[in-house]
C-alpha cells in the first residue's frame, strides 16, 4: 500500500492518525474501524489488529484483505454461481441473498460498503427496471469501480442499462427531450442542488438524446441525437453526452458532493465541521476526484479515530444485520442469507429497491420506533437461530470458550461487550443486564442469550 499523498489543504483535521494518550490504539478503536469501514469483525480479527497496530490494520482494510474468518476458499466461485443463478430465477430475493452472502463471507468488507454507497448514490430500483440480470451487472459495476477515480465510475454508470432504463433514457430523443436523466445527473450524481438552473437541465436533456438501451445493452444512436447548439453551465456548443459528463466532472461542486458522500459513510454526526469537509473536497479536486485517495485519507486520519467520531453514526439496516451475524461467527451452521435479506427489508433497507432516485435517507431516519422494535426482534431471532434459517441457537458460552473468555459469567459478558461494542463490563452494564440474568446456575446459556439479545438492542449497538 502506497503512502497517502499530503497537501496543505487537507492537513490538520485530516492529518494521519498517530496513537497517543488522548487517542490510543485500543479495543474500542479497532472495533470502530471494522464497524465503520466494514461489517464488524470477529474476535480473532480484532485481536490480530490490536496486536499489529493501525498501519498494518488499515493496510489490510484498504487492500480488501481484512476479513479472513468465515471466508470460503472458493468464495469468488461460489459468489459467481449464486449471482448467475439468481438472474434467470425471477426471484429478487435470491439476488438480495447473493449480495448479503458477499457482505458476510467476502474478504473485502470495505469494497462491499463502497458498493452499497454507490448503490445509494446512483439509486436504481428493480421496480421499474424489472431485470435481475441488469441489476446484478450494475452491482458488479459499482464493485469494480468502487475505489476508482470518479470519472471512471461516472462514465461507466452513465452507460449502464439499468440506470438508463430507470431514468427514461430510451424516451429521450431529438425533438422530444426527457429531462429525468439530465436532472438526476446534475442534482444527485454530481453537482447537487443550487449549482445549475432549470435551463441547464433542459439543455442537458438535449445533449443526452441518442443514449439508449437496445437488447439490454447501451447504444448511442446518432439519428436520435439533437446536434444543435446548447448552452450548459454557461458554455455554448454542439454538446453531446460525453461533453456534458466532462463538464460536470470539471465543476468544483462535484468534489463537494462526493466528499459529502464519503463523510456520510465514515464520519459520525457532528464529527466534522463544514470547513473540514471543504478542505477534504479541495484535496479531492487536487487528486482529480480519485475516490481511493479520499477514502484512504479519511480512514487513516486522526479525525476518523477521534473521540467525537466514535459511536456517533447510526448504523443502517444492512450494517446492523450483517455486522451482528459476522461478529458472532455464525458461519457453521450459517444463517440463511435469503432470510437475512428479508430482515433488512423489514428494517427499512430493501436491496435493489431504493425508495426513490434520492436513495435511502441516512442517519437518525433509520431509528423509528417501529425500526427499533424490529432490530430487537432481529437480535433475538439471530441468537435463537430459527427465524434466520439456522437449526441451532447460538451457544454464547461455547463461542467465549473458543476464545478463552469464559472463566465465569462476568468474563462471558465482558467478551460480548468487547466484541460487539468495544467496551468493557462495568457496574452500569451489570445493572442494565441484571433483569436477563436472574438464574444463579452456571453456565446458563438461556440467560446469557437473553443478555446478548439485550446488548444488541441497546442504543449503543445501533451506533457505529
Amino acid at each position: 500500500m502506497g503512502t497517502t499523498a499530503r497537501s496543505p489543504e487537507t492537513e490538520g483535521h485530516w492529518a494521519p492518525y498517530e496513537p497517543d494518550d488522548k487517542a490510543p490504539w485500543n479495543l474500542r478503536r479497532v472495533v470502530h474501524l471494522h464497524r465503520r469501514a466494514g461489517f464488524a469483525a470477529t474476535w480473532g480479527e480484532i485481536q490480530r489488529d490490536l496486536k499489529d497496530g493501525p498501519k498494518a490494520s488499515l493496510d489490510r482494510v484498504l487492500a480488501g484483505k481484512s476479513a479472513v474468518e468465515g471466508v470460503p476458499k472458493e468464495f469468488q466461485k461460489i459468489a459467481n454461481l449464486l449471482g448467475e443463478s439468481a438472474d434467470p430465477s425471477g426471484d429478487p430475493g435470491r439476488l438480495k441473498a447473493w449480495w448479503v452472502y458477499r457482505m458476510i463471507y467476502g474478504p473485502d468488507p470495505l469494497g462491499e460498503r463502497l458498493t452499497l454507497l454507490w448503490h445509494n448514490h446512483f439509486a436504481t430500483s428493480n421496480v421499474k427496471v424489472e431485470d435481475l440480470g441488469a441489476m446484478r451487472r450494475q452491482n458488479e459495476l459499482f464493485r469494480k469501480y468502487a475505489r476508482a477515480p470518479f470519472a471512471d465510475m461516472l462514465n461507466a454508470a452513465f452507460r449502464d442499462p439499468a440506470l438508463l432504463i430507470w431514468l427514461d433514457a430510451p424516451a429521450n430523443r431529438k425533438g422530444h427531450p426527457n429531462e429525468n436523466l439530465g436532472r438526476e445527473l446534475m442534482e444527485l450524481f454530481t453537482l447537487g442542488v443550487g449549482h445549475y438552473t432549470e435551463e441547464d437541465v433542459k439543455e442537458a436533456a438535449r445533449a443526452l438524446t441518442g443514449w439508449t438501451v437496445v437488447e439490454d445493452k447501451f447504444e448511442e444512436a446518432p439519428a436520435r441525437h439533437d446536434a444543435g447548439l446548447k448552452t450548459i453551465l454557461g458554455r455554448r456548443g454542439p454538446w453531446k453526452a460525453s461533453d456534458l459528463v466532462r463538464m460536470l466532472l470539471e465543476h468544483p461542486a462535484t468534489a463537494d458532493r462526493l466528499t459529502m458522500r464519503i463523510c456520510e459513510l465514515f464520519m459520525g454526526e457532528g464529527a466534522v465541521r463544514p470547513e473540514e469537509v471543504a478542505a477534504l473536497a479541495a484535496g479531492l479536486r487536487e487528486h482529480q476526484l480519485d475516490v481511493n485517495w479520499a477514502v484512504e485519507k479519511v480512514l487513516r486520519s486522526q479525525a476518523f479515530f477521534a473521540e467525537g467520531n466514535l459511536g456517533s453514526r447510526v448504523q443502517g439496516p444492512i450494517e446492523y444485520v450483517v455486522g451482528a451475524a459476522r461478529a458472532l461467527e455464525l458461519f457453521d451452521p450459517p444463517s440463511s442469507t435469503l432470510v437475512l435479506a428479508e430482515w433488512t427489508t423489514r428494517l427499512g433497507q430493501d436491496l435493489f429497491y431504493p425508495p426513490n432516485v434520492g436513495g435511502w435517507t441516512q442517519g437518525r431516519a433509520w431509528l423509528t420506533t417501529r425500526a427499533l422494535i424490529g432490530r430487537a426482534n432481529y437480535a433475538a431471532a439471530l441468537i435463537e437461530g430459527k427465524q434466520v434459517g439456522r437449526d441451532l441457537a447460538l451457544d454464547p458460552v461455547a463461542l467465549a470458550q473458543r476464545h478463552k473468555q469464559a472463566a465465569n459469567r462476568d468474563s462471558v459478558l465482558n467478551f460480548y461487550l468487547s466484541l460487539l461494542l468495544g467496551t468493557e463490563l462495568s457496574s452500569a452494564w451489570r445493572e442494565r443486564l441484571a433483569g436477563t440474568l436472574d438464574s444463579k446456575t452456571w453456565p446458563d446459556s438461556v440467560a446469557l442469550r437473553r443478555a446478548l439479545a439485550l446488548i444488541l438492542a441497546t442504543p449503543e449497538a445501533q451506533l457505529a
